[in-house]
């Protein structure tokens, strides 16, 4: 048997009884020397339970979708799964990936959660956009889908340029950083993020330095993106006053989407604009080009602080102590 082979009917296929006996908190362990993540995925939707994975130190160069519910995937520093695909890249056996598609990890399944794993879209951004190839590069290195409420992310780092972090259902979001530029944190999901950090990158020549958030929230859902006790920086060479917190995003222009976000207490570097929040554009029902501008979307703020926290104006609604009551976790996952 090879190193891999082994390892596949080995410590993947280990009955559980047998681990149980073993009073290790983990039901699969892999080696990125001799075992995949992928591999793992599979035992685990054959198990058809939930199961716990613990990731070893190294790189896994994978594109991966979790379908079994209730799995926990978990690692530490030093344990990357990283994979390099755009929206518009080809697909192996022809057509090209769509920007949902295009995820280094996405998560299909109900109840999963990820923990200290670092999750990188390796898609080379900024020599795309050196030579002006493809429609922005959109890259998402962890999305989460449709089917997967209550999904969990804890202490992970999440690295991406355009759009790193895709979002559509019911989602928790504690210690974890992420990184990116253009609407990286995007989606129609109501989500609470609690004590993360979130980074602007650095983008060589580029005359502006993104948006933090492209909420797509239905307009019958009464939260979307929000963001509790969270840090807003930036890398080295990000200018101050160049970075907007967000833009409305009326994904395919249906009309039926009304943005919603939400920063509450967080500290802000001075990298953020002083107007906070942007248009963006969309075509009408009868094609035409239109904008959803701020005051139209559901976008506003409570409590935050540092030199990018800036005074309430025509497009950076400031909430009331009494409208900032309804933002609590419970009331925005429900879990």
């Amino acid at each position: 048997m090879t190193g891999r082979r082994a390892f596949l009917a080995g410590a993947l296929s280990l009955p559980v009884a047998a681990r149980a006996r073993s009073a290790a908190p983990w039901d699969i362990v892999v080696d990125p020397a001799t075992g995949t993540l992928g591999a793992a995925l599979a035992q685990a939707e054959r198990a058809g339970r939930p199961l716990r994975t613990l990731l070893k130190p190294g790189v896994f160069t994978e594109k991966l979708t979790v379908r079994a519910h209730g799995v926990t995937i978990e690692g530490s520093p030093g344990r990357v799964l990283q994979y390099g695909t755009a929206g518009g890249t080809p697909k192996p056996g022809g057509g090209t990936w769509g920007t949902g598609g295009s995820g280094t990890l996405t998560i299909a399944a109900k109840d999963v959660t990820l923990r200290g794993l670092t999750i990188r879209n390796s898609f080379d951004y900024i020599g795309a956009r050196r030579d002006s190839a493809g429609n922005g590069a959109q890259a998402v290195a962890l999305s989460i889908g449709r089917d997967a409420d209550r999904t969990t992310v804890d202490r992970c780092v999440l690295l991406g340029y355009q759009d790193t972090f895709y979002l559509q259902t019911p989602s928790l979001i504690t210690d974890t950083r992420i990184v990116g530029g253009v609407d990286f944190i995007f989606g129609g999901a109501a989500a609470w993020f609690e004590r993360c950090e979130i980074v602007t990158r650095y983008v060589p020549d580029a005359e502006g330095f993104g948006y933090l958030a492209a909420p797509s929230t239905p307009a019958g859902q009464e939260f979307g993106l929000v963001f509790a006790n969270c840090r807003l920086g930036r890398e080295n060479g990000v200018p101050d006053r160049s970075t907007w917190l967000g833009r409305p995003w009326r994904a395919g222009g249906n009309m039926a989407l009304l943005g919603q976000a939400a920063f509450l207490r967080c500290w802000m570097d001075g990298h953020i604009r002083r107007e906070g929040w942007t248009w963006m554009g969309y075509k009408g029902p009868d094609g035409d080009q239109r904008r959803l501008t701020p005051p139209e979307a559901r976008l506003s703020e409570f409590g935050n602080r540092g030199p990018g926290a800036g005074p309430a104006g025509t497009d950076r609604r400031l909430l009331t102590a009494e409208e900032a009551k309804r933002f609590t976790r419970a009331n925005v996952i429900g879990f």
